[in-house]
């Protein structure tokens, strides 16, 4: 079998507070993303979503410390810390940050902060680096008589579009989005959803969407995460954990999310999720679940397989044959 494009295992991510103590934001990831694939990670804030997409860019400040591989193409480039990550940041492996103003110099025009891109990371020279730049804007929508222009000069939606041509810039391979379509209006989100699903059908992008928004990642993507606590929850096709959830997380997240399609009465999630500086027995979920029973207070759920290529950590799934997910969808 060929191995994936990208695979991330067994990822922990540590933050060290003023008081001496640490708290384990990420525990124990694995996922893979095999070319042209797009996977969505959800969870409410604080499960460690934006956490782990930083952490495969070497991007964690300096009070973190992490542990596990992250395998490119069966390379890991977290093996000799930032001298190798730094040779595939961008190159090989983008991200789209979440608030494009920030992700661009306010007081540099937009084309010349690609332009150095793609002469330092890239390695173009200037003309050719010039001409490419307007290429990029163009292929994400931005007319070439714009590039010209600051980023307070763009709309919401525009700095976004010029974000990703950013992130395109050297052709990588892997495109991280944490939260691209953050304070924009429903037209402009359409519009940055397609064209997200659009440069991964047409150039081959395999692409980790993170986001609150369930309905916008079942848009854009095929397979899907669900985090909670810093750890992944389940996994699957969008479809199955959208009609046939296996964790009473995931069913819950989907309850609380409007669908037009859908009258049924919104359900909140009750409690928030735990502290992450303190240790956690047994499901992590289980103060606020409304399925829970007694094992699930003393022992952590394992993340197993639950049918064909589903995931899921829940002992709810062990009373049920393993090619037949518990439903819990109401």
């Amino acid at each position: 079998m060929t191995a994936p494009l990208l695979e991330v295992r067994d990822l922990n991510v540590w933050f060290s507070t003023v008081g001496g103590s640490r708290v384990h934001a990420v525990r124990g990831v694995n996922f893979t993303l095999d070319s042209a694939q797009r996977a969505g990670l959800v969870g409410e804030s604080g499960c460690g979503k934006s956490t782990t997409i930083l952490a495969l860019l070497g991007l964690l400040p300096p009070t973190a410390q992490y542990s596990g591989s992250v395998l490119l193409r069966g390379t890991d480039i977290m093996a000799d810390g930032e001298a190798s990550v730094r040779s595939a940041r961008w190159t090989e492996i983008a991200m789209v940050f979440q608030g494009a103003m920030n992700a661009f110099n306010p007081v540099r025009r937009i084309a010349s902060q690609l332009v150095e891109v793609l002469q330092v990371r890239g390695r173009l020279p200037r003309r050719a680096a010039q001409d490419r730049a307007r290429e990029l804007l163009e292929i994400v929508g931005i007319p070439r008589d714009r590039a010209s222009r600051y980023p307070h000069e763009f709309s919401g939606g525009m700095r976004q579009r010029a974000a990703i041509a950013l992130a395109l810039a050297c052709e990588p391979k892997v495109l991280l989005a944490d939260e691209p379509t953050t304070a924009l209006d429903v037209v402009v989100q359409a519009q940055i959803v397609e064209l997200l699903r659009s440069l991964c059908e047409r150039q081959g992008l395999a692409l980790l969407l993170v986001s609150h928004d369930l309905p916008l990642v079942a848009q854009v993507c095929t397979d899907l995460n669900v985090m909670y606590a810093g750890e992944i929850i389940e996994h699957g096709s969008v479809a199955d954990l959208y009609h046939t959830p296996a964790h009473p997380y995931t069913r819950l997240l989907f309850a609380a999310t409007p669908d037009i399609m859908d009258d049924s009465e919104l359900i909140s999630i009750e409690g928030a999720p735990p502290l992450l500086s303190r240790p956690i027995v047994g499901c992590p979920f289980q103060p606020r679940c409304d399925r829970a029973f007694g094992r699930c207070e003393a022992e952590a759920p394992l993340l197993k397989k639950v049918g064909g290529n589903r995931l899921a950590a829940c002992h709810l799934n062990d009373k049920v044959p393993s090619d037949n997910p518990l439903v819990v969808k109401p």
